[in-house]
């Protein structure tokens, strides 16, 4: 039998098996959070249809974790870790890919992937992306001509954890390089990325670990919270910002008691409708 069914099954295997094919090996990178050497799931080697790959990014000469480089010496290259992207990595990663695995049926790899914007012959197989700290990344024109390249081709980042108007003017640096002619826009509670596995029409601030310690929810002038996104011609959610949220620590703490279920709750959720957006749109 030669249905288009079939065939396009075929497509899509042969896609899927191409993108593994060219894939770049997994490697760990050392983290700027203070964690014990984290053990390898013992299935992190498994080939499978979705990655949680993260942007890896040179930092900013104003972020606000080049105080933090500067204190233990200064001089990191970020392409080698322990720098502004590295924040975290790769507790939150794995944590959210367990996640994913239990809560769909996306056959989820185990461990995630750090991503080079520099390697252009790997960072376009990679169709779903995560960064942090958006306030401290600061691209070059090639680095933002590979990431709208990519997204135009249909890839999908979710941008997080950056507070207030300075971190929000530091970021803009680097993504007005990316669409100079996209505007930003709040996106609308109808929009289909809130209700694709979870209906979030309930949205609240999701702070980090580091806010609860201090006993707020918020940093600088970040006290409200913002989902916004930029849009392509055909009206899809290429880029989603999770301004003045720490979603990332909602992932990386969301097995800690200390840690309030409920944003980890919202945070994983949120996840999940974003991830299973970018797989169908």
């Amino acid at each position: 039998m030669n249905s288009p069914a079939l065939r396009l099954g075929c497509c899509g295997l042969v896609l899927i098996c191409g993108l593994i094919a060219f894939q770049r090996p997994f490697r760990v990178y050392p983290s700027m959070e203070p964690y014990d050497d984290i053990p390898l799931p013992p299935d992190y080697q498994e080939k499978t249809e979705w990655v949680f790959a993260r942007l890896m990014y040179p930092q900013h000469p104003n972020a606000r974790f080049g105080r933090f480089s500067r204190r233990f010496g200064g001089g990191f290259d970020w392409r080698e870790g322990f720098t502004s992207w590295t924040q975290d990595y790769p507790r939150a990663d794995r944590h959210f890919a367990a996640a994913l695995r239990r809560l769909t049926r996306i056959n989820v790899r185990s461990v995630e992937q750090p991503v080079n914007p520099d390697d252009s012959d790997d960072f376009y197989n990679w169709p779903w992306m995560n960064a942090g700290e958006m306030g401290d990344w600061k691209l070059t024109g090639a680095e933002a001509r590979t990431l709208r390249e990519y997204l135009l081709r249909g890839g999908f980042i979710m941008l997080d954890d950056f507070w207030g108007t300075e971190e929000w003017n530091r970021f803009y640096e680097s993504m007005r390089l990316v669409f100079p002619d996209r505007p930003i826009v709040e996106i609308d509670g109808k929009d289909p990325i809130f209700h694709m596995v979870y209906d979030l029409d309930d949205r609240y601030q999701v702070p980090g670990q580091w806010a609860l310690a201090r006993g707020t929810t918020y940093r600088n002038d970040g006290s409200i919270p913002h989902w916004r996104g930029i849009y392509d011609d055909r009206g899809r959610i290429m880029v989603a910002l999770t301004f003045n949220s720490d979603i990332g620590d909602s992932w990386e703490w969301a097995d800690d008691p200390e840690y309030p279920e409920k944003y980890s709750a919202l945070g994983i959720r949120l996840g999940v409708d974003y991830v299973v957006y970018a797989m169908t749109h």
